[in-house]
């Protein structure tokens, strides 16, 4: 199997800044698994392969849409029902993890209503119905440039942990 990043490859990024570093290995990781999450790729990837990957979903959603767009594209059992916060913890991000369980808290006790299917205008109103999320997507947002930081030290420092 061709090595999906290359010493050329984490130069650019770390070259073009942390997003772009961590891009590298998200890059690779869906690559492997074909651009799906499925029962037949999830084995294709670590289960720290797939903390930074979860990252790269959350990171996506929560600048694009917050919370309910996290959830109504499909990613909140990748995200709530994972140890995606716990491991967010273990690699020093003590608040975020903290935040991701109150998100959590509120994914478990509405998930019946969050992760059903809805119309472009029910998927609109869903930010109103759902005002618990506005705090912790704020500090998301507000804190995201040093969140992204410490996983991209967090990577560089476990390299051999996140190469495919």
């Amino acid at each position: 199997m061709d090595k999906l990043i290359t010493d050329e490859l984490l130069r650019q990024g770390a070259e073009e800044g942390m997003d772009a570093f961590l891009r590298v290995f998200t890059d690779a990781y869906l690559t492997r698994i074909d651009g799906q999450l499925t029962a037949e790729t999830m084995p294709l990837l670590t289960g720290t392969q797939h903390v930074l990957l979860g990252y790269h979903f959350f990171h996506e959603e929560m600048m694009d849409g917050g919370f309910c767009q996290l959830i109504q594209n499909g990613y909140g059992p990748y995200i709530f029902d994972n140890p995606f916060a716990k491991a967010m913890r273990l690699w020093g991000l003590k608040d975020f993890s903290k935040m991701l369980y109150k998100a959590k808290e509120v994914y478990d006790k509405y998930k019946a209503d969050l992760t059903r299917e809805r119309s472009d205008e029910e998927f609109m109103a869903m930010y109103e119905l759902y005002p618990q999320f506005d705090d912790p997507e704020d500090y998301f947002i507000e804190n995201e440039e040093e969140i992204t930081a410490t996983i991209a030290y967090y990577v560089d420092e476990h390299i051999e942990e996140f190469l495919i």
